[in-house]
């Protein structure tokens, strides 16, 4: 008894106190005591063998639990700009944590994502406003610098690295149309600043606003992810005001309203958008400071 409570880490009459409970509750005994020790007595042995199944099936439950591979459905959805650059590493990360998980991305407007969201159309997105009164778990996500992008040899067009919107005043431009957040956050910037802007088009899809800019038939503003995909013909100049950017929110539905596969790629979209602007792959963007 010495020998297994020093073992255990116990005093010798604490564990002889434990023993007699033991026996108590069984109303058996389980030892025979003597001057020369103790010995299991066949209920002890009984008991014991029991026990050993039990605690090895306790461990096989903690390894099942521990190896099964969590599955089910998740709808994400990301901004055109967002899911140039946040896409594919999401995708790769959601195969790589939870491979039996299956992901569905939708690539839309904020304000359309929302209304999927409301309608439970979507689990997930990243939003750049969110209704207060909704019931929605919101997460401030990070913080995007907006960007002036032009064709070389634009007239106007900014010729450093930065620029203010002060000077863009005379600049043509390809926006968004009005129910694009993005259009309403620089249309707040611009009214702030007292510039009236040259919008000469609005194109809502990312891809054919790109290529109008291409085409020289007018610069743009845009966050830093849009510039994801590599174009060496396009010129970039940061805005410089320090009011002028975009706050991307990570938006879900209530915990309760959750399944654990979008609890799962909740924290893995976190973790994917940290990445890459800790890495620096995300132009223009910063994490936000509580």
């Amino acid at each position: 008894m010495g020998r297994t409570a020093l073992e255990l880490e116990l005093a010798t009459s604490a564990l002889s106190q434990q023993i007699s409970r033991l026996e108590s509750e069984l109303s058996t005994r389980l030892l025979s005591r003597s001057a020369s020790g103790v010995t299991p007595t066949d209920a002890g042995l009984a008991f014991l063998q029991q026990a050993q199944l039990t605690l090895r099936h306790a461990d096989e439950a903690v390894r099942a639990a521990q190896q099964a591979r969590l599955s089910g459905h998740v709808s994400v959805g990301l901004a055109p700009t967002t899911a140039s650059v946040l896409g594919v590493p999401l995708m790769q990360a959601m195969r790589a944590r939870y491979p039996a998980v299956r992901l569905h991305l939708v690539e839309a407007l904020s304000g359309h994502l929302a209304t999927m969201l409301n309608g439970r159309q979507l689990d997930i997105a990243v939003l750049f406003g969110a209704d207060a009164g909704r019931r929605w778990s919101v997460l401030p996500l990070l913080d995007e610098k907006l960007f002036v992008i032009a064709a070389p040899g634009l007239a106007g067009a900014p010729a450093g690295g930065r620029t203010r919107l002060a000077h863009l005043g005379k600049l043509p431009l390809i926006l968004p149309s009005a129910t694009h957040g993005l259009r309403a956050t620089l249309m707040v910037a611009f009214a702030r600043a007292r510039v009236a802007p040259q919008i000469v088009a609005e194109i809502d899809g990312l891809a054919l606003l790109m290529d109008a800019v291409r085409a020289g038939l007018g610069a743009t503003i845009q966050p830093g992810a849009a510039m994801a995909r590599p174009d060496a013909d396009l010129l970039h100049a940061q805005i410089a005001d320090a009011h002028v950017g975009r706050r991307n929110l990570l938006v879900s539905l209530s915990d309760d309203e959750l399944s654990p596969a979008a609890l799962a790629a909740r924290v893995v979209l976190s973790d994917a958008a940290h990445a890459l602007v800790r890495e620096g792959r995300w132009a223009g963007a910063t994490l936000h400071k509580n």
